[in-house]
């Protein structure tokens, strides 16, 4: 007789609670979550800081030359009184704008879900949301008091919004 025939088959399940075994089985009930982007929500969130880019070199107010950049400037050689002189709004929508951005291109990256990104995105669409509204209520919603910047700072706002909104209520992809 051979070493093979003289050991005995075993069709035994090893004991889970031996060391190096798992308690867990090996399957799930649950179907399984891909790793995915969104694309949609990473589109609308980089066009969203796209959007403070481009509000930079253009004017903000139809009474006043001064341009985007010249707002946050003075915003940032002013920031001990920033809030007095209501120039916290350009800086929240640009700053605001580049964190959009920045998300944005981490919720094109594969992940399981994207909620906590599209929270995070939430949370500054919300504060350029209320640095545009601010300046609108003051002009009484006088829409020509405001020139092509501000235009720019308002789809910052929207689209935050949008792109914020779609990260945030995508469920996981499953098979």
């Amino acid at each position: 007789m051979t070493e093979r025939e003289q050991e005995p088959a075993t069709t035994e399940m090893p004991d889970p609670t031996t060391a190096g075994a798992t308690a867990t089985p090996t399957w799930s009930s649950r179907p399984p979550v891909f790793r995915r982007s969104d694309p949609v929500a990473g589109l609308l969130l980089v066009l969203a800081g796209l959007a403070a880019g481009v509000s930079l070199p253009l004017r903000w107010l139809a009474d006043d030359d001064g341009t985007g950049l010249d707002l946050v400037r003075r915003g940032f050689r002013g920031l001990g009184d920033v809030v007095d002189t209501g120039l916290w709004q350009p800086l929240a929508i640009v700053l605001g704008g580049a964190l959009l951005l920045l998300l944005g291109l981490l919720v094109l990256l594969p992940a399981r879900t994207h909620r906590l990104r599209g929270a995070a995105a939430l949370v500054v669409s919300g504060l350029v949301a209320w640095a545009v509204l601010v300046p609108l209520v003051a002009a009484g919603l006088d829409l020509g008091f405001f020139d092509t910047g501000f235009w720019c700072a308002i789809a910052v706002a929207v689209l935050g919004l949008l792109g914020a909104l779609k990260a945030l209520l995508t469920p996981p992809r499953t098979a």
